[in-house]
């Protein structure tokens, strides 16, 4: 079998499925166009997120039996296309969801407890104590969006920090020890803070909007390391500015690239989130540990060679 791989990915990908018989190409910088080109030529493909595989695509790749993506959204692939021409779909939520999970419980210590704008006020000489006052998470009520991969692994980090976790999921019966599943009104009624762990769908973009927020009983944290465009941004900002948002978590953004490498659009509402004490804002890296790169490599190739025998 004759496989392309279109981003840089653990080297252990190659490795493994080379040593089974597969015949492993390395393409990292080709555009759509070029890759288009060729594609006939090709039974699998492993991406990230460079090249969008749209009906135009999948039509054209004629001989292709597997696409496997390295990470856990499928948004860049027309998965409705592919399951019509019976092409197998692969990612590895399981590989970055215990990152993933780290990095919410990381971001949230530092903004409700004021580290970094405390750290950088004594590096530059000030030295506050009662402007700094933290928030602990103990006794709160943290509300997770999506019981997934992510959810499930947020859920267990939270275990010992004293809070009830609950979430909703539009699948039913999956609570387990660490979590409760609930309805999207008793959610929003009782949540202090929020952490979506969803995919990007047409149900799910602008899921958190002016109405949502409207119906959090409580003035609540925010946290989103799933996707940028689940958040309407605009409506986030008028949130914080009325404090019915108390401050928010961001490694996504709505004016990111479909590549995720940088930010497409700059404007007013994201200057006000760079700016704001109460924002913190990373680059797309929950689930980008050192770790989290093996383990995703390594889901993926158990996966096809489950699937596919040489």
């Amino acid at each position: 079998m004759k496989i392309i791989q279109l981003d840089k990915n653990h080297p252990l990908i190659s490795e493994q499925l080379t040593a089974k018989g597969f015949v492993v190409e390395e393409d990292h910088s080709s555009t759509y166009d070029e890759v288009l080109e060729k594609i006939e030529d090709y039974e699998g493909i492993i991406i990230r997120s460079r090249i969008p595989l749209d009906k135009n695509f999948l039509t054209k790749a004629s001989h292709l039996k597997f696409i496997a993506r390295v990470g856990a959204g499928m948004e860049n692939i027309d998965t409705e296309t592919a399951g019509n021409l019976g092409i197998k779909l692969i990612n590895s939520p399981e590989g970055n969801r215990d990152s993933v999970a780290e990095h919410v419980v990381g971001m949230l210590l530092i903004l409700m407890n004021r580290l970094f704008i405390a750290s950088n006020e004594v590096k530059n000489g000030i030295w506050k104590r009662e402007e700094n006052r933290g928030d602990e998470l103990l006794g709160k009520t943290f509300g997770i969006i999506g019981y997934g991969n992510m959810g499930k692994a947020t859920a267990k980090r939270l275990s010992g920090f004293g809070v009830e976790v609950i979430f909703y999921d539009i699948l039913p019966n999956l609570y387990d020890e660490f979590a409760t599943q609930v309805s999207l009104e008793e959610l929003q009624k009782r949540a202090d803070i929020l952490s979506l762990h969803i995919p990007l769908t047409e149900q799910t973009h602008y899921l958190i909007d002016e109405e949502f927020i409207s119906k959090m009983e409580n003035n609540f944290y925010f946290v989103n390391t799933a996707r940028g465009k689940n958040l309407k941004t605009k409506a986030l900002v008028q949130a914080i500015e009325s404090g019915k948002v108390l401050g928010a978590c961001l490694d996504v953004l709505e004016y990111e690239k479909s590549s995720f490498e940088n930010l497409e659009t700059e404007n007013q509402d994201l200057k006000y989130l760079l700016d704001s004490e109460k924002v913190i804002v990373t680059p797309h890296i929950g689930g980008w540990t050192h770790q989290s790169k093996e383990k995703l490599a390594q889901v993926i190739v158990d996966k096809i060679l489950g699937d596919f025998k040489n």
